[in-house]
């Protein structure tokens, strides 16, 4: 929901005649909201893009929250990401999430303001310097190029699919544009086009028909470049078993065939049929050392080929690299391999080896306890109990820790972008909130449910307001142990000084009805009464769920990444 309405004379007052206007123009081309915090350095910009009224804007109130919602709104939407915030310490505060957003390759334009262009003023920093450290580009405006500027911006963080820093020198933001400056916009940004060797696609459709138990892995790459169809079709020709990474979710569907997610996440069945796979073919997805299970995934013969617009392979498990849009890959796929005969013999092989029906093997989870040893929540029989209640038309939205191996794991989702995980790439904590923020924004028809820890909430706290006024109807569930779960895990089972890693107990369900949402305390199953009968009133707002959890009840994927620092620290 937008937290401006300009008027029809605003809008009428408004022509493209300033350096501010010139950019917020060529913006709106490419998106509708803008994700903001107001100060010295972006005022006259956003003065701009309230008065033109083609873009929303949604405040927040912490500039991280900017940056980290418009990524959250590009992976709920697929549209660029548009965040701005002022110079300075506001501009160093958003750091962070500009990070996650350059190693998760999401298109986004950061619009800052930046020192004058007589030269820095005693509290400028190297502005560029410091976003090329974290991997984005800046391109800064002039009085003679603001539109060309906001046009390079675009182009560049499309067709590369990166966020890019387009910076407005503080002594030119209001003044007017040069007549240069004004020339026409131009076309729409076109991705470029990268060709497909027919000798080595026809060699790979080859070894997919020669496999015995052949595996699809589709990630995020797949579903963001149209390839869900023709995967779908290619895995039922080659009767090959399919799995996804965690951000590529919901791309197969849930049927005999499907083995939910790869790596840390999968299920033990499924991880066991995944290690059977003799060939796999893996589209879009980076195969880091989450969903490869620390190289453990596959098995020592199977043969790896990875389908990605990258120039090499990402991982050195890969034995062969098919450079490639996904979609035209998989489409030449599916022409090649054909649909006659493929079909049985691959589930043939499947069959043979206690794999020839995998129904529900995402879902093949242990249930828990209903309250754990020490009193607390079991995680496992809160998560599975939250898959029942939560409506169905909902987005998940999570923040880092540990219990991050929960909401994946537990609650099902109907596509990719229905499950954000900002800040998994740079493995971030305090994301959470502004990244429901994004999410209500894209999907205001959709429940929004953000699972987030004590550690995490209490990081990015201010943004619980933003949640409260822009989510229409969300779920927050707080998974709180007292304590920042991941380092409990990790090193206080090390001999490591716990005391730095607890938290004082929180009351967040008192703090959310602060902010103007409901809330309850969840010590027990029984206790999300409370959450259900919120839901069943259809009533608007947010419900802030509490949720006492135990810290003895390790997820699965924890246990693999104490598993592996230890064998690394062995030598």
């Amino acid at each position: 929901m937008p937290d401006t309405a300009p008027s029809t004379a605003d809008r009428a007052a408004t022509a493209v005649t300033t350096v501010s206007a010139a950019i917020a123009a060529e913006l709106e081309r490419h998106a509708s909201v803008v994700f903001a915090l107001m100060g010295n350095g972006n005022a006259w910009f956003l003065d701009a893009v309230v008065r033109r009224g083609a873009m929303a804007v949604t405040t927040v109130r912490h500039e991280a929250a900017t940056v980290a919602a418009a990524d959250a709104h590009h992976r709920a939407s697929g549209a660029l990401a548009i965040a701005t915030t002022t110079y300075g310490p506001g501009y160093t505060n958003a750091i962070t999430p500009l990070a996650e957003a350059a190693i998760a390759r999401v298109p986004l334009v950061l619009v800052v303001g930046d020192q004058p262009t007589a030269g820095p003023r005693p509290w400028d920093i190297d502005q560029r310097a410091v976003a090329t450290a974290v991997g984005a580009p800046t391109i800064v405006a002039t009085r003679a190029d603001a539109a060309g500027a906001a046009r390079r911006a675009v182009e560049t963080a499309l067709v590369e699919r990166r966020p890019v820093v387009l910076a407005i020198p503080y002594d030119i933001a209001h003044l007017e544009v040069e007549e240069a400056a004004l020339e026409p916009a131009a076309d729409a940004v076109a991705e470029p086009f990268l060709s497909i060797d027919a000798e080595q696609l026809a060699g790979v459709a080859e070894q997919l028909l020669e496999a015995r138990r052949p595996l699809v892995l589709a990630g995020r790459g797949a579903h963001l470049a149209g390839a869900a169809e023709p995967l779908r079709a290619l895995a039922a020709a080659l009767g090959a078993r399919t799995a996804s990474s965690v951000l590529g979710s919901g791309i197969f569907a849930d049927d005999h065939r499907h083995l939910g997610i790869s790596g840390g996440f999968a299920s033990e069945r499924a991880a066991a049929a995944i290690e059977r796979a003799d060939v796999v073919l893996v589209v879009g997805a980076s195969l880091n050392q989450f969903q490869t299970r620390f190289g453990d995934a596959f098995a020592p013969d199977a043969r790896i080929v990875q389908v990605d617009v990258l120039e090499g392979p990402t991982n050195p498990r890969v034995d062969e690299h098919v450079r490639g849009d996904a979609r035209l890959v998989a489409d030449a796929l599916v022409a090649l391999v054909g649909t006659e005969g493929a079909d049985a013999h691959g589930d043939a092989g499947w069959t043979e080896a206690g794999f020839g029906d995998v129904t529900g093997a995402q879902r093949d989870r242990e249930p828990g306890d209903a309250i754990a040893p020490d009193g607390r929540l079991d995680p496992r029989s809160l998560f599975h109990a939250l898959e029942r209640i939560l409506p169905e038309d909902r987005v998940i939205v999570s923040d880092g820790g540990h219990f991050i191996g929960w909401a994946p794991t537990h609650l099902s989702v109907a596509d990719p972008e229905r499950l954000l995980l900002v800040g998994t790439a740079f493995q971030t904590i305090g994301l959470g909130f502004p990244s429901a923020v994004g999410a209500g924004v894209a999907r205001p028809e959709s429940t929004i449910v953000l699972v987030s820890g004590d550690g995490g909430a209490l990081m990015g706290i201010a943004d619980l307001d933003s949640v409260v006024r822009s989510v229409r109807h969300g779920v927050i569930v707080l998974v709180n142990d007292a304590a920042y779960g991941a380092e409990i895990h990790q090193y206080a089972v090390r001999g490591v000084a716990e005391e730095p890693m607890l938290i004082e107990q929180v009351d967040f369900a008192a703090v959310a009805r602060g902010f103007g949402a409901e809330g309850a305390v969840i010590e027990s199953l029984d206790d999300l009464r409370h959450l259900e009968a919120w839901l069943a009133s259809g009533a608007d707002g947010v419900f802030l769920a509490d949720c006492r959890v135990s810290r003895e009840v390790v997820a699965p994927y924890m246990l693999e990444v104490v598993e592996a620092a230890k064998r690394a620290s062995r030598g």
